[in-house]
């Protein structure tokens, strides 16, 4: 058996363009370790609402919903940067979530890593928080740490957007390295091919 690349998807619980949770996804997919790709998913927005009548009128699901599955699917671990809305997820990610938890349970034994950025001084840990028990739920594999809460993320980026704290950027990569451990324990088949 021989290790193989890991692709990773990343997904930024916010719409904004030039979110810091964005931003911080795209440095994370120039920070990731040797061996691992790291996809930055730009489809939410094509995420309806959850309706139960616009479910069951389309059994595959609508059209943003099964791009989202099927680019879980492909990937081997899942990693989600959330803003802190009212101390919560934001109601975009918590709606996709609902989504993936439906029939085909997508995130059901999926490694997921999570992670946020905040203006503020908190970093994102109540949002942190109640994003783990949704993934919980829905029976994802979630890292259980390092954890990784960038608090008053203006002062960590530039003004191009990108990353240029260097403790930020040294925390980031030893996350990312730790989640590819992770896949590796929880997925031993994203591990090894034979």
């Amino acid at each position: 058996m021989t290790d193989r690349p890991l692709h990773l998807l990343a997904l930024a619980g916010s719409l904004r363009r030039a979110s810091w949770n964005r931003r911080l996804l795209q440095a994370a997919a120039t920070l990731a370790p040797a061996g691992v790709t790291l996809e930055v998913y730009d489809a939410l927005a094509d995420v309806p609402l959850f309706d139960e009548d616009l479910e069951s009128s389309s059994p595959e699901g609508p059209p943003g919903v099964l791009a989202l599955r099927d680019a879980i699917a492909a990937a081997d671990g899942l990693v989600i940067a959330t803003p802190e809305y009212n101390h919560a997820l934001p109601g975009v990610l918590k709606n996709a979530l609902d989504w993936l938890s439906r029939d085909d349970q997508a995130l059901a034994d999926r490694p997921v890593a999570v992670l946020g950025a905040s203006s503020g001084p908190w970093g994102t840990r109540l949002a942190q928080a109640s994003l783990r028990q949704v993934l919980h739920t829905c029976g994802a594999l979630v890292m259980p740490s390092p954890t990784l809460f960038v608090a008053n993320a203006a002062e960590r980026f530039d003004a191009q957007g990108a990353l240029a704290d260097a403790a930020t950027r040294a925390s980031l990569e030893r996350f990312l390295g730790a989640f590819a451990g992770w896949v590796h324990r929880v997925a031993p088949s994203c591990a090894a091919i034979t």
